[in-house]
């Protein structure tokens, strides 16, 4: 009952099939070559042609399957695997047609019936297939390409508007703790306040959460934050305004807006929360939480920050507030770890048979430089005084304990009583990441349906990658620093996250020079570029890193070499 076509050019395949007919589930090719003695980038044409025909016929949902010999694909799946310029780079060469490795398995053919393998060298003679792999291609959704997007709020009574920095453009409104949201993260949360409420009273306290906060954090310009001047409604100004463009901001004794440029210290300057914690000291301070009841506040902070795996310029954060009599702080900060341990065991063993280990380590006992981005800044906000650490399964000693929450505490008057405030802050992002075995933030974040899809109806299990062994692709960037200039690293890590769409993975200094004659200083950043969840071919990457040396140019004022 089917319908056979001989000689189909797999370059050409929709001309070979009516408009009503070219819509495809599945589209197989078991060994493609050449001909002949032709070499690998013959054949890596012969691919590309094929992927790019295959996407004008393929169903939305639909899979390429490429059978190939041991070691003609280059990845990591090829025992023994070939040198990447002697294979046929088939996750590179796909990506181009848009394009991503789901999946990959041996390739049987006793268990296809009637099946022969022939063709060796364009004769009737059969070739070794032993070791050869089946490589199952799906599409994936398109890079980012976002337009520059406002957000309205009501600030001081009244409503204004504000650009949003351009990197937490796919960011912002997402929902993920919503009521009727199945992320992996909100279960987390769901599960953690679940079990504290066994322990004390819970009330919740997310619905009057500032977005904004208003002056300098700790009295200091901070380079973490996401500096915002907020406009009128009708003109939103630019997010962080960059270097040598202005904002607006309101002016009490002129009841008008006036001009700001960053880093001026501008008393009604705006940032975006880059913790909860101001927001539950200010609820401390006037009262409205009661003793011996546990007021949980959440919801998403954001962060300038370095690019790193545990790094993200936005997360979850859910802070506990205890108020008790001082005295029995010690007993408040044990019973919430215990609680902490409690949900990630009751969490984690439908999982896998790791679980991780979560313990609480007194601040003191880490060195700045062992913390991860989070602590960091955490320490920076104000020192606390234990860490909550999750302990996990990689061997680099410097990664075997990864800081996920922080607790401090503060005395506090209550009409005759002396009370301390326990606050108890968690990054439900790094928590959920470790939990799920997720080693890349960015997956969190991913539009594709297929994350949660993995996760239904608030079921949490080992998150399986539907984009294996993504091409990555390197570019280096040197430039001269403005004399008697520092470069601004955050701000360098932060212009690369927004050209690239947050497909840079790694930013390394590879070299520093000095002239000796000026003095001038010279720098050059290698850049990886490498998606966790769409096709990112090397045109794109290539395109991303010119537009980096743009910008960089233009907000940091480097002179590119």
């Amino acid at each position: 009952g089917a319908e056979v076509l001989f000689s189909v050019d797999c370059a050409k395949l929709k001309e070979y099939f009516l408009p009503e007919k070219r819509e495809f589930d599945c589209i197989y090719f078991n060994f493609p070559h050449f001909g002949r003695k032709a070499g690998v980038v013959k054949n890596r044409e012969l691919l590309a042609h094929f992927f790019h025909s295959s996407a004008e016929v393929l169903t939305e949902e639909g899979e390429v399957h490429v059978a190939l010999c041991n070691g003609q694909g280059g990845t990591p799946a090829d025992q023994p695997r070939r040198e990447w310029h002697n294979s046929w780079q088939i996750v590179a060469v796909a990506a181009e047609a848009g394009f991503i490795l789901s999946s990959v398995h041996p390739f049987k053919a006793e268990t296809i019936p009637g099946y022969k393998c022939t063709g060796y060298r364009s004769q009737d003679k059969s070739f070794r297939v032993e070791g050869a792999l089946n490589h199952i291609f799906t599409r994936s959704t398109p890079l980012p390409r976002f337009k520059p997007g406002s957000c309205e709020i009501e600030l001081e009574r009244q409503k204004v508007s504000f650009r949003v920095p351009q990197v937490l453009v796919d960011k912002m409104n997402r929902g993920f703790l919503e009521g009727n949201s199945n992320h992996p993260v909100r279960t987390v949360k769901e599960k953690l306040t679940a079990e504290l409420s066994q322990a004390l009273p819970l009330q919740h306290t997310d619905h009057c959460l500032p977005l904004l906060h208003r002056g300098h954090l700790g009295g200091v310009c901070h380079p973490n934050i996401f500096w915002i001047v907020p406009s009128p409604e009708e003109t939103p100004s630019t997010g962080g305004i960059p270097d040598g463009r202005v904002g607006f901001c309101r002016d009490r004794e002129k009841s008008g807006w006036v001009m700001a440029r960053e880093g001026c210290c501008v008393s009604e300057q705006h940032y975006l929360r880059p913790s909860l914690l101001p927001s539950a000291r200010a609820a401390v301070e006037r009262g409205a939480f009661l003793p011996g009841t546990l007021h949980v506040l959440s919801g998403p902070v954001f962060r300038k920050c370095l690019i790193a795996p545990y790094s993200m310029p936005v997360f979850h954060e859910m802070v506990s507030v205890c108020v008790v009599p001082r005295g029995t702080e010690s007993s408040c900060i044990q019973m919430l770890v215990r609680n902490i341990q409690s949900s990630v065991r009751s969490l984690h063993p439908t999982v896998a048979s790791f679980t991780p280990s979560i313990h609480l380590q007194e601040a003191t006992s880490f060195e700045t430089s062992e913390l991860n981005e989070f602590a960091a800044f955490e320490y920076q906000l104000s020192k606390p005084q234990y860490l909550i650490c999750v302990e996990t399964e990689t061997s680099s000693s410097r990664e075997k304990h990864v800081c996920v929450g922080v607790i401090r505490t503060s005395p506090y008057e209550l009409g005759s009583s002396e009370m301390v405030a326990v606050f108890a802050s968690l990054n439900l992002d790094l928590l959920t990441m470790l939990i799920c075995g997720i080693s890349d933030w960015r997956v969190l974040w991913t539009p594709d349906s297929r994350f949660l899809r993995q996760f239904p109806s608030g079921e949490l299990k080992i998150f399986k990658s539907f984009s294996l062994y993504p091409p990555s692709y390197v570019h280096d960037v040197s430039f001269w620093v403005p004399d008697g200039e520092q470069l601004d690293e955050v701000a360098f890590h932060t212009i690369a996250r927004e050209v690239s769409g947050e497909t840079v993975v790694s930013i390394q200094l590879i070299d520093s020079f000095q002239q000796a004659e000026t003095g001038r200083k010279s720098l050059c950043y290698r850049l990886t570029f490498q998606s966790c969840d769409r096709a990112l071919s090397h045109r794109e990457a290539a395109e991303m890193q010119l537009l980096f040396r743009t910008e960089i140019h233009q907000r940091l004022r480097v002179t590119l070499r």
